[in-house]
Parts: structure tokens; sequence; C-alpha cells
């Protein structure tokens, strides 16, 4: 009989969404007990799951598993890299980026189905001014987000919305200077570039399915980097369309091209957002990738399903064609001068159509 693997649950209590408690009454359930020996361990305070993680790895856990959201996934993996220990994920949090470029459900019993499945595959990471980040890291606009996101005490998607509306018409971009590392030889080509953000993905997406690399693999050894030029407030809607169906990276607005190493030079110290949390650094940022340097349990496949692309472009225009049609009926109205207009069986009418 073979011998069991020992998985360690980390579990941050205060992160992401609620229902933890659930979740580890699912471990218990539904955890393959005939492959694994478990038990969970709980965060008391910020970098706690790193010292756990370390501490699993100290007493030959073949499995750690982080429950909570992208900041707890980023200290558990922080306390795994160069181990043979891999990192599981089972998804708690607001936007859940690596998990779900990962293939790993948001539904945390798919998530621990996936843990007994036990398929482990090595993954790259970044480290941005010796931090490391799994997922994206970046300066601009997200990072200053990143920072009014950790300020406001909420999280979830709306939080975020909020934050990018009021923030956006009054963000000023910068210039920035990067110095760009492509092959193994070291061979660096200078740039310089006025942006409103520059993102380094190892992985697709920030979360909740915005895709700032569509193309983005965790295990090709390269950093994906996207920069969104200024633009005018009139390409918003269409860029942020873009940005949640995969296809930003065709924007003309946006600058895409793989790297191994960069190092950004601003005119003064700023905030840089890691998997979404903010860091105050100098002028100088540097950022690579290593590779290969995590194993994980996840699916095979990684990034952004082809099929969903499809899907989400047809939704994008059903959306445009009914505003289009709705638009020209407003015109149309006032073209004839002011009449109410009717709503019958989920389409705008004229009275005088009736």
């Amino acid at each position: 009989m073979a011998e069991k693997k020992k998985i360690i649950f980390i579990v941050n209590p205060v992160s992401g969404t609620s229902g933890k408690n659930f979740v580890l009454k699912l471990v218990e359930d539904y955890l393959d007990k005939s492959q694994y020996d478990y038990e969970v361990m709980k965060t008391e305070y910020g970098g706690h799951a790193t010292e756990l993680a370390q501490q699993a790895v100290e007493q030959g856990a073949d499995i750690v598993c982080a429950i909570g959201g992208d900041g707890t996934v980023n200290e558990v993996a922080t306390g795994l890299i160069h181990t043979q220990t891999a990192l599981a994920i089972i998804p708690s949090g607001s936007g859940n980026g690596l998990a779900r470029h990962l293939r790993i459900p948001t539904d945390p019993l798919s998530a621990i189905k996936i843990i007994n499945r036990g398929l482990m595959l090595p993954m790259d990471y970044g480290i941005v001014n010796k931090r490391p980040f799994f997922c994206t890291c970046g300066v601009g606009f997200d990072a200053f987000i990143s920072q009014r996101f950790a300020e406001s005490g909420k999280r979830g998607p709306v939080s975020y919305i909020e934050n990018v509306l009021n923030s956006s018409l009054n963000y000023h971009p910068e210039t920035y200077d990067l110095d760009i590392v492509n092959d193994t030889e070291g061979e660096e080509v200078h740039q310089i570039y006025k942006a409103f953000l520059i993102s380094f993905a190892n992985a697709s997406q920030y979360g909740n399915n915005a895709y700032i690399a569509p193309s983005a693999s965790v295990r090709d050894g390269l950093m994906d980097v996207t920069i969104i030029e200024p633009f005018l407030a009139i390409e918003a809607p269409q860029m942020a369309i873009q940005l949640f169906n995969g296809t930003i990276d065709q924007n003309s607005r946006i600058k895409t091209f793989q790297c191994k190493k960069a190092i950004i030079r601003r005119s003064r110290p700023g905030v840089v957002h890691y998997d979404g949390d903010p860091m105050q650094t100098d002028q100088n940022v540097a950022v690579e990738i290593v590779h290969n340097g995590l194993m994980c349990v996840c699916p095979a496949e990684e990034g952004l399903p082809r099929v969903e692309v499809r899907v989400q472009n047809f939704i994008t225009e059903q959306f445009k064609n009914m505003y289009n049609k709705t638009e020209e009926l407003i015109q149309e109205n006032m073209r004839k001068g002011p009449r109410i207009p009717k709503i019958k069986n989920g389409f705008i009418r004229k009275l005088s159509d009736k």
C-alpha cells in the first residue's frame, strides 16, 4: 500500500469571501483520505501564511493548500518556492487571479476534486524588487488602484470598479525608461514609454476574468508585458470590454512583448503592485521571471479558454447591437419631438407603434 501524502491547509479566516468553515467541512467530507493525511493551520497576521508554509516544508509536507484570496495564495507560494512541496489552491477571494488562470474552479468542492487527482506541475514565478509574485505585477494606474483598493477597506468587484471610475479621469500617465532583457544572453533593449500602466504578467489575468495578458503562460519562462498608452475617455468602454473578453492585446493603444527581465526607471518613487497588493518603492523597479521555481497542483491546461473568448465575443456583439438599436430609436424619437417610450417584451417601442 502506497504511503499517504501529507497536505497542510492554510486558511486566512478574514480574507476574501466568507464561508471558510463551510470549505473546511467540504475538505473533511470530500478529501480523498486514502491518499492524504491532512492538517489545518489558520493565519493570525500578515506574513503568517509564509511562515506556516515554510514550517510545513520543514515537516515534510507534500502539498500546502492556500484557502483564501490572491494575497493568501501569494504568501503561501512564497514559502514554497524552490522546494519539493507543491502549492494547491481552494480559491475563496474576491479576484482569484492565479486560480482562474490555472483553471482551478472557484467552486470549493470542484477545487478539492483537483487536489484528489493529484497532478503536480512546475510553474514560473516573478520577482519585483525582491518580492515574489505569481500572477501579475505592475506600475501606473493598476498599482495606484491597488493602493486605493487596499485603503478603502472594501473587497470585491463593486468596490474595485468604484475606485476605477472615481480615479481614472484624474490619473495622469507617467513616462518610464525601460531596460529590457529578452533572451538568456542578456542582451538589453532600451525603450521610453509614456504609459497609463505597465503590467508584467506571469499569468493571464488580474482576477475576476480581467485578462491583461491573454496569451501569458506560467510555464514558458517569460513575462508577458502589456503597456497601455494614454487614451481618450471615449475609448475606455471599448478597452474595458476587451479586457474582459480576452482581446485587450488587439487594441491599438496597447503594446505587448515578452521578456525575462526588465528595469523600470521613473522620475520619482511610487507604488508598485504585486498580485494586487501595493508596496512603495524608489524610482527604480526591477522585475524578472524565475522558470519552474514552484510546483503546483492543478489541471494540465492553463490560461484563457478559447471557447470562452468566442462566447464572450458573441455576448459583446449582442450587447453592441442592442445598444446601437436603442440609440437609433432614441435619435428617431428626438427628431420627431418628445414622446414617452414604452417598454414591451424587453424592447423600447414608441407609443405610436402599439
